[in-house]
């Protein structure tokens, strides 16, 4: 199993979904993780009670990540817990499914807060306080390579993290800090249920070579992989996880 013994993460957007996976198995290879949430501390609680309950480390902090001076507040509570950020994974998001005919100005507004501008706020946190020969992963998702109706705003702000991590990883490069992107397809959460019909999920599960949407585990463990210090030589890349949708 990969190692990250010694290693302190931070997983935003962890509570639930695949934030939640991506925690448990970085904690699972030895990492101390903090499971970010900013209104379900429930859920948090019990991801954070899982990895303590197998042994591991954890600590629990609420912020929002699209504001930065809650950002700010998220470093520095990790490093007063645990005196170091190794790894950076940048999970949060929400789903907008409807067509751009029918978006209203404010749930553009919030879309680009949490999935756009908390990428950036982070980054450029991690930039003064990530440790040498860190790493960062930033989930973005497969629909910035298709043309699926109604994912308009959501394609477009996973596009623009796409292009923020890439030069974040040229930026960083010279520490030895990696900075890559891993892009889902359909993955059985919570998230990606809002909205569709069975329908709608059937069609997609048809889409991928596999002949299934994903589970949450199929990310959380290339994620791991890009943690880990096997894959000390990727950076700059965008790794679709998605069973083969294309």
């Amino acid at each position: 199993m990969l190692s990250l013994q010694g290693k302190v993460a931070i997983v935003t957007g962890s509570a639930r979904g695949i934030g939640a996976e991506i925690a448990l198995t970085l904690a699972q290879a030895g990492a101390k993780v903090v499971i970010n949430y900013v209104e379900n501390k429930v859920a948090a609680d019990k991801v954070c009670a899982a990895i303590v309950n197998a042994g591991g480390e954890c600590t629990v902090v609420q912020a929002d990540v699209s504001d930065p001076i809650a950002v700010q507040k998220l470093f520095t509570a990790t490093v007063a817990q645990f005196n170091q950020i190794d790894i950076l994974v940048n999970n949060a998001g929400i789903l907008l499914f409807k067509e751009i005919s029918e978006i209203r100005d404010d749930e553009f507004e919030r879309i680009v807060d949490i999935n756009f501008k908390s990428v950036f706020y982070t980054l450029r946190e991690a930039t003064a306080r990530l440790a040498d020969h860190g790493r960062v992963v930033t989930i973005s998702s497969t629909v910035t390579r298709l043309m699926l109706p109604k994912y308009g705003a959501y394609a477009a702000t996973k596009a623009a993290v796409e292009q923020l991590t890439r030069i974040f990883a040229r930026e960083v490069g010279k520490r030895g800090i990696t900075a890559n992107i891993v892009s889902p397809g359909p993955v059985d959460t919570e998230l990606f249920r809002t909205g569709k019909t069975a329908a709608d999920i059937e069609r997609m599960s048809e889409m991928a070579a596999l002949g299934r949407i994903g589970a949450t585990d199929d990310i959380a463990q290339v994620v791991l992989f890009l943690v880990s210090d096997e894959a000390r030589w990727v950076t700059g890349q965008n790794i679709a996880v998605n069973g083969g949708i294309i």
